[in-house]
């Protein structure tokens, strides 16, 4: 029987650092495979390019690819959107046994089949901001349906083009983000009035699609998410992940608190290290994350204000003069592997994680699957997420934050039922239940697929 071929984008897959949204497309690769479908990813990269099919396949995974920059820039750009809309078709990347990708498993998704086009997401972004097209991509033995697993303003000719709209925070916290919210605003109504269907990952995501976009409900379909932890990792005995948290960052087992995701404005750092300090408990919050756009207002209570001069801090606010204090009761980490990340969790008293909006909140499910008690918000799609398995709060109330962190920390008991919830909890976001969900959205697309377990 033939497969059923199902194409996806591999925009966020090709990020240095893994993202959200990255997750989520590299799961839905795997649950696709599972399901018995041929996964075709379509990149958009320089490296990948060219006639040489060792050349693309070395190029797919080049860590360091030049590209062109000033004028040379500028020029490539304007041939690349000419190209675009006069239509590009994806080139074939080989998948050899020539290239070693041992120890890329938790970063690479499951594919059967790859294509590339010159700077394909790139091009499309700075072309839809010119004349508000979207660009229009073929692909060599077609799939069924390309699954945009992010707005962009793409089309694959003569498939099923579905996309996934993860939020809408551009538009309902324009001043959360740094996106170019007209451009924004105009891919996601394209999208709207286009798409043969729109996928969310919640339902808070999907209701404000249907109103913000006003896409009728029958063409917007949620299908939550789930985690992506392999078991080795999840089940991996108490002490030696008690050894790794000690040994690489040499902190006690159950002794501090924890957060982890992009220092960024929605994510509420600043309250929460206000909230933290407030509460007077004894054990510490550590922050793994990567500084982003406003970072240095979101740390403002961790560095000293006097003297401070900052040189040509940039979109992220770098911390290039930023003297650090109060390290014994807030601790941030640049950044920790996933497989030390998985045992960090697996160690916290709690997770913490107040962000002010998210469209789904997937360190609340890695948390909760991995038994650790979690404090997180009472808005947008985390209440969805957290059910009854963890102290919900108001994001904007420091007060409130910090009491709820006293009563969390304060007992064991409490912290004790919060686990067991938590982990029933995220059973309902299981890979099983992500699958069957799956499955019924491409039946409406005229795709059977097997919703089998694992």
């Amino acid at each position: 029987m033939t497969k059923p071929r199902i194409a996806i984008d591999g925009y966020n897959l090709a990020l240095e650092q893994g993202t959200g949204v990255a997750t989520y497309s590299r799961v839905l690769s795997q649950a696709l495979g599972a399901m018995g479908a041929e996964v075709g990813v379509l990149y958009g990269l320089r490296g990948a390019s060219g006639r040489d099919e060792l050349g693309r396949e070395v190029g797919l995974l080049d860590a360091a690819p030049r590209n062109p920059r000033g004028f040379s820039r500028t020029v490539a750009d304007t041939i690349n959107v000419f190209k675009l809309r006069r239509g590009v078709t994806g080139k074939p990347v080989p998948m050899t046994d020539r290239v070693i990708r041992r120890g890329l498993e938790s970063r690479t998704p499951h594919a059967d089949r790859l294509w590339n086009v010159h700077e394909l997401f790139r091009t499309a972004v700075i072309g839809f901001g010119t004349d508000a097209r979207f660009g229009r991509v073929t692909l060599p033995e077609p799939p069924a349906v390309m699954h945009w697993t992010y707005p962009l303003p793409l089309h694959v000719n003569g498939v099923r083009n579905i996309y996934t709209i993860h939020d809408l925070v551009p538009l309902r916290m324009p001043y959360a983000t740094l996106d170019h919210k007209r451009r924004y605003l105009g891919t996601v109504r394209g999208i709207a009035a286009t798409a043969d269907h729109i996928v969310t990952v919640s339902e808070a995501s999907r209701r404000d699609v249907i109103s913000l976009l006003g896409v009728p409900e029958g063409r917007v379909t949620n299908t939550w998410q789930s985690v992506d932890i392999p078991e080795r990792l999840a089940t991996k005995p108490e002490a030696l992940a008690r050894a790794e948290v000690e040994g690489a960052f040499g902190l006690t087992w159950g002794g501090y608190w924890l957060f982890y995701g992009a220092i960024e404005p929605k994510k509420n750092l600043g309250r929460l290290i206000e909230a933290h300090l407030a509460s007077g408990i004894p054990h510490p919050l550590v922050i793994v994350g990567k500084l982003a756009w406003q970072s240095r207002q979101e740390l403002a209570l961790l560095f000293e204000t006097e003297g401070r001069i900052m040189y040509d801090p940039g979109p992220s606010d770098g911390t290039q003069s930023f003297r650090r204090r109060l390290a014994d009761r807030v601790i941030l980490l640049d950044y920790a592997p996933f497989r030390l990340l998985v045992s960090l969790i697996r160690g916290a008293r709690a997770v913490a994680f107040p962000s002010l909006y998210e469209g789904f909140g997937l360190p609340v499910l890695e948390a909760m699957s991995l038994g650790t008690p979690v404090l997180t918000s009472n808005t947008a799609s985390l209440p969805e997420v957290a059910g009854d398995a963890a102290v919900l709060v108001d994001p904007y109330d420091t007060r409130g934050m910090a009491e709820a962190i006293q009563a969390i920390d304060a007992h064991d008991s409490l912290r004790a039922e919060l686990a067991a919830r938590g982990l029933r909890r995220a059973a309902l976001f299981s890979p099983e239940a992500y699958r069957a969900r799956l499955a019924e959205l491409y039946t409406k697309l005229g795709v059977n697929l097997e919703a089998k377990p694992a």
